[in-house]
């Protein structure tokens, strides 16, 4: 028997329908009225971070970046074109993997049954041979060599890698050309189906439709398969120490302009059920008072020729990592580097101000609630979020409950020089020189 339908009105004032199916599935619904767009994701709580797993009481190591893999075979069919299917419904495609998840989403306007049956479809079915796992070896190692000279890219992976030792958080997405050509077929299919079954999975579908019939729909879908009882998922991850492997990380390109990323490696140990949301929230608002683009800080490292407009920070968490990134486009690295460490020292030593406390919130929840306008926002945001255990909704609620006090504290705990990693992409010219 189906759970009952479960209605949330939170301080953004969306209605969000969710149900858990009989198989395990989670659907959540997010009816917006007067949308004419309507944006579906249907993802799997599965990364490049799940190498190593245990089935049956026996452990298993599967070679890194085979979730982006599946992620590319699963638009394999062999029996329809899936891209032409959702084209002929007015529909576009795509997917994506992220360290800690695999997803697949469309965006439309109309047919909306059709593309949702299309979708589900498509993903809880795999055809895999070994001649196509073979091809996609070629395409995907061509991907990884593209990434490697992409200067963007490399600069934030060795600043990973320059801030872990152990957790495959450092380690890319796509894997290695090396871990790529170790995967055959049958490893394939047994990631596939321990971490593509209905249970490790969430649908999400936001815009403008009748959310019982929508309902009915998926239901309907899923009624039609059958699928194996799930296995419990014992994850493995090793233990990361609570320091930075290395401090500092210098990779050469053939590039016109460094690229220079500073970073801070945070710790999980005890986050506490329920503080993800939090910690994430506040860490922005400290990052926000410090870097974001209307301090005066911003503008005299703009001035001064040190950054240009695509500097920019960025806090991501889990209850598996956490890091803070500032940087880019950096035409004098070591004097940038020396301006935010005097910077975040004065900061620690002097406190932020009230003033820019209550401004970068201000910006928080303005963000926020217009964010809550792009479908396809809020499905991701609230997809993400719930895969790892945190409200979306509750962004407005928990911003007004940060104080000036918490700010200060976290800023102390964070941004200590003991746990700052400097990333740099230099041009060969200026290397040689």
């Amino acid at each position: 028997m189906t759970d009952p339908l479960v209605n949330h009105a939170e301080a953004s004032q969306m209605q969000v329908i969710e149900r858990t199916l009989d198989n395990g599935l989670t659907v959540c619904l997010i009816p917006k009225a007067d949308f004419q767009q309507t944006f579906a994701m249907f993802a799997t709580k599965y990364g490049s971070i799940d190498n190593e797993f245990e089935l049956d009481g026996k452990p298993v190591r599967v070679p890194d970046g085979i979730a982006h893999f599946l992620e590319h075979k699963m638009f394999e069919d062999d029996e329809q074109e899936v891209f032409s299917q959702f084209a002929e419904h007015g529909a576009s495609v795509n997917a994506f993997t992220t360290f800690d998840e695999t997803a697949y989403y469309f965006s439309g306007t109309s047919d909306l049954r059709e593309n949702i049956d299309t979708l589900l479809n498509f993903v809880q079915k795999i055809y895999l041979t070994d001649e196509n796992v073979e091809k996609e070896k070629g395409i995907i190692a061509q991907e990884i060599r593209m990434g490697d000279d992409n200067p963007d890219r490399r600069v934030f992976m060795d600043l990973l890698s320059a801030m872990y030792a152990a957790h495959p958080v450092r380690i890319d997405i796509a894997g290695s050309v090396e871990s790529i050509y170790q995967i055959d077929r049958e490893t394939l299919l047994k990631c596939y189906h321990t971490f593509y079954h209905p249970s490790n999975m969430m649908l999400v579908i936001a815009g403008g439709f009748d959310p019982e019939q929508v309902m009915g729909w998926v239901v309907e879908n899923q009624a039609r398969k059958n699928f194996p009882d799930p296995v419990e998922i014992k994850r493995k991850y090793p233990v990361e120490p609570k320091a930075p492997k290395t401090d500092v990380s210098t990779t050469v390109l053939p590039v016109s302009l460094s690229r220079c990323l500073i970073g801070w490696k945070d710790t999980v140990d005890g986050l506490a059920k329920g503080e993800l949301l939090r910690r994430e929230l506040l860490t922005g608002l400290v990052l926000d008072a410090l870097f974001g683009k209307t301090t005066a800080f911003y503008g005299e490292l703009l001035r001064d020729g040190l950054i240009d407009k695509a500097f920019s920070w960025e806090y991501e968490l889990t209850d598996q990592y956490g890091y803070t990134v500032v940087g880019g486009n950096a035409p004098r690295p070591t004097e940038l580097v020396a301006r935010v460490k005097a910077h975040v020292r004065d900061a620690v030593s002097r406190g932020i101000a009230d003033e820019d406390f209550q401004r970068a919130r201000k910006k928080a929840i303005g963000r926020f609630l217009m964010s809550l306008d792009q479908v396809s926002y809020v499905a991701r945001s609230y997809l993400t979020y719930r895969l790892r255990n945190a409200d979306f909704l509750q962004t407005i609620e928990v911003l007004q409950g940060l104080q000036l006090a918490d700010a200060n504290e976290r800023l102390k705990e964070h941004l200590s020089e003991e746990q700052m990693v400097v990333s740099t992409v230099l041009p060969k010219a200026e290397a040689a020189s």
